[in-house]
């Protein structure tokens, strides 16, 4: 048996694995569950999360990944072998050549972390591509043109922006302003207004459910429980579209205006078929109710939700692998004219 290649979305919210010839084969939160009085990993993924904030003291539900990038690299290590060993992709005498997906402003620092991880958790060849670029290709643009496209690519940890054309990234942006951003402001909306606790997964839910970014486009409402921060004892509340669109205005806005200086960056004929093409949203944050919308009001362009817009890098990922070799190529034109920043 050899081993396969696979691609590998490294999310701050959720890894996806592809793997070449079987399509898209693990998608789980990346959350680990940690006895620290053992150091032991009780749990991974979704059994893994389903114990955030419900667990006694010693066990410890951690997100590894903060902001696109590794923040404990021994729990990355620990989740990806996890991971790898559940795709079943390794060979009795080889290992899988992995294809990682990180932000566009990434340091090289940041970039070997990724690679270590990888390489420790049974990775041969390690290849790093910047997310929007392959985004792109998931979605079905076709970036190989000499003509302008456009993506947001709104995860958990960062947004990344980028204009594309000729298969390389003309110019773009990554902010630190995302999905776990807009999950925490939503918390702290209702503790402040409220005077009401509530966990991590009841404000994904408020977010995912009545949410909206887009003014007045939607008249929903909710029931939540938490924990009041007066007397102790638990409550129930009622939040409203409304309330909650205005809570993330400004924080949505940093969505609207990194999109607003990539274009100001952009050379006019490209600018010209980004009007034609418009711009298409990818990642977890797509399906923010109203977000599309609200760019294509601020921006002046058609702007569109790919379909299954979270599934967008796992699939680019399996599109690069299925030529893997004329992409290796590609990186080595690149190296050689000094314009890589990739590792390999």
């Amino acid at each position: 048996m050899f081993a396969r290649d696979i691609g590998i979305d490294l999310g701050t919210a959720n890894v996806l694995i592809h793997v070449k010839g079987k399509g898209i084969v693990l998608n789980e939160p990346s959350v680990v569950a940690v006895d620290t009085q053992t150091g032991r990993a009780l749990a991974v993924g979704e059994e893994a999360r389903r114990m955030v904030g419900r667990t006694p003291g010693h066990i410890v539900a951690h997100r590894p990944l903060k902001d696109g990038v590794i923040a404990d690299f021994d729990i990355t290590e620990m989740m990806l072998r996890h991971f790898i060993h559940q795709t079943n992709v390794k060979g009795f005498l080889s290992k899988p050549r992995m294809l990682i997906c990180c932000p566009t402003n990434i340091t090289s620092v940041e970039q070997k972390a990724i690679r270590e991880a990888a390489e420790k958790s049974g990775g041969k060849k390690i290849f790093l591509e910047e997310e929007p670029k392959v985004a792109a290709i998931g979605a079905g643009m076709e970036i190989y043109q000499p003509s302008g496209n456009m993506v947001v690519d709104i995860g958990g940890g960062t947004t990344d922006v980028a204009v594309l054309s000729m298969g390389d990234i003309v110019t773009s942006s990554s902010i630190k302003m995302a999905g776990d951003r807009l999950d925490a402001e939503i918390l702290a909306h209702i503790k402040r207004t409220y005077k009401l606790l509530i966990g991590e997964r009841t404000a994904e839910d408020i977010k995912m459910k009545i949410a909206t970014v887009f003014r007045g486009s939607r008249k929903e409402e909710m029931d939540i429980r938490g924990r009041d921060l007066v007397n102790g004892l638990p409550r129930t509340i009622t939040v409203y579209s409304d309330e909650i669109e205005e809570a993330l205005r400004e924080h949505v806005d940093m969505i609207v205006q990194a999109s607003k200086a990539v274009l100001e960056r952009t050379p006019p004929e490209l600018s010209a078929d980004i009007i034609d093409r418009g711009v298409i949203l990818t990642g977890g944050g797509a399906l923010l109710h109203g977000i599309d919308q609200l760019l294509a009001e601020e921006l002046k362009v058609p702007v569109f939700i790919a379909d299954n817009p979270m599934d967008c890098v796992a699939q680019g990922t399996g599109m690069i692998l299925e030529s893997i070799e004329k992409y290796r190529s590609d990186i080595s034109t690149k190296k050689e004219h000094g314009c890589s920043k990739k590792l390999y």
